[in-house]
């Protein structure tokens, strides 16, 4: 019989240790237990014993199964159907909107594929820029920053529309998932991911939570935060960052293959080859600016994933795709269920009080301490919480009012900065891991970084982002605002 695998026992042990562990003061039984299991998941998102997916589906049915959601008193309820809620719950991260986002975004990039006119476009922007691979991660850069005032959904903006395109970038220099990633494809993958999440930091507007964040702040702490306010306080962190990402990465994560003269003149020669442009890559293209209109333009009256839903409906009309090419990417059913059992199971730290319990449980061990520390501890904590966390919409909703309120009731606090701050901590949070923000299990899926750099590059780059926010935009912020 073949010996377990210590990687399939440990999440388990952790998971085990943790709820022998007495619950700590304030915080209820069910809840502790409910931790336990969601960091045995976590243990096993990082050394992946089983797919990712099914690492998640196993945490949210076996929490399901053992009730650990709902409360004593909720179960006492005679009204209370511990049946019928537990698999209500357990399902219910396939009914969020950002899930399904992502899985569109997976479509999208397969009609730019079937149709030829991802190969098109990226055929042209290694013609433009790819001399040098630096040059290419640049124009990633610019691509963004000229999408995200616009596009309050950096899953559209980053995994539905630069992502079909640079997709395609990679098999040109024969860099593909697996042992050729590094020639370019992991460089271009990972410099898109960053550049998004610092653009959602970058614009009120670029990250639908951050509008959110707003209107909690107007509500706690009576803060009005407008968008030129955030675009100008966030402006020097942002500009500092946006200018340095493509060549960090370029330095700490290389490419392979640096630039090629040849590279350009041979994408010029395929540009030749194939010809002009096809009617189904005009449809395409049609959808896709569609789509990218709804998404800027069209946010008051139609939903964002009721946008890319209703787009790749119109691209089965249209024979854009078949319906037997959706169900044959695996890539994008896989991401379906592994971010969805995610958003369940982070959702229920703050069902269970956990969250609320942590945040308070910090902001008392700084009693005493100067008003300055105290705001750096607490964006510092307020940031590297988010590790237990598949939304930045349920990060925002559960814990920024808890943080706002206890860093408010500090003595000579200065309220509007610390409130930038958190705020401008919810975009660039996304990059910590491959589930931090929507376009995070895109380019996960992509297979272009593997799992322990994507884990490694998350923890590198989010210390740089954080250090950047701090650095720069505490004595700015204070200088300006405060």
């Amino acid at each position: 019989m073949k010996a377990i695998p210590w990687k399939a026992l440990l999440p388990v042990v952790v998971a085990v240790v943790i709820a022998l562990i007495p619950p700590p003061e304030g915080l209820a039984p069910y809840a502790w237990y409910y931790f336990a299991v969601f960091v045995g998941v976590i243990v096993g998102l990082i050394l992946e014993p089983l797919p990712a997916a099914a690492i998640g589906l196993i945490g949210v049915v076996v929490i399901g199964l053992l009730g650990l959601v709902f409360s004593p008193e909720q179960r006492a309820d005679s009204e209370f159907s511990l049946v019928a809620e537990s698999i209500k719950w357990v399902l219910s991260g396939f009914s969020n909107g950002t899930v399904w986002l992502i899985f569109a975004a997976f479509m999208f990039a397969m009609g730019y594929e079937k149709t030829g006119l991802g190969k098109r476009m990226a055929l042209y922007l290694v013609k433009g820029l790819g001399k040098k691979t630096l040059g290419l991660g640049y124009a990633i850069m610019l691509s963004d920053l000229v999408l995200a005032p616009f596009t309050p959904s950096n899953t559209a903006r980053s995994g539905g529309t630069i992502f079909p395109i640079i997709s395609n970038i990679p098999p040109l220099y024969g860099s593909a998932p697996g042992e050729s990633a590094r020639k370019i494809g992991s460089y271009i993958m990972w410099t898109a991911l960053a550049v998004t999440c610092v653009t959602s930091s970058m614009f009120l507007t670029a990250l639908a939570p951050n509008l959110l964040a707003v209107e909690l702040v107007k509500k706690t702490v009576g803060l009005e935060i407008t968008w030129m306010q955030w675009f100008m306080g966030f402006l020097p962190v942002g500009v500092v960052l946006l200018l340095t990402l493509p060549l960090l990465v370029y330095l700490i994560y290389p490419p392979e293959i640096k630039g090629s003269t040849e590279v350009p003149a041979w994408a010029g020669e395929e540009i030749r080859k194939i010809g002009k442009i096809s009617a189904r890559e005009l449809i395409m293209a049609g959808l896709a600016l569609l789509a990218l209109l709804l998404w800027i333009f069209g946010r008051d009256w139609i939903d964002a994933t009721m946008v890319a839903l209703a787009v790749i409906c119109l691209m089965l009309i249209a024979r854009v795709v078949t319906w037997n090419d959706v169900l044959a990417n695996k890539a994008a059913w896989n991401v379906l269920v592994w971010f969805a059992t995610l958003v369940t199971l982070a959702g229920g730290l703050a069902k269970v009080g956990f969250i609320g319990w942590f945040a308070e449980e910090v902001a008392a061990l700084l009693v005493g301490i100067p008003a300055m520390t105290v705001m750096i501890l607490l964006v510092v904590v307020f940031f590297f919480i988010h590790y237990f966390f598949a939304s930045v919409t349920a990060q925002t909703t559960a814990v920024l009012p808890v943080m706002l309120a206890a860093g408010a009731a500090v003595p000579g606090m200065n309220v509007p900065v610390f409130a930038l701050l958190l705020c401008f901590s919810l975009g660039i949070m996304g990059i910590i891991t491959p589930y931090a923000t929507g376009p995070s299990p895109v380019y996960f899926g992509s297979g272009f970084v593997g799992r322990t750099a994507f884990w490694t590059l998350g923890l590198i780059f989010g210390v740089i982002f954080l250090a950047a926010l701090l650095i720069i935009g505490v004595p700015y912020l204070m200088a300006t605002v405060g």
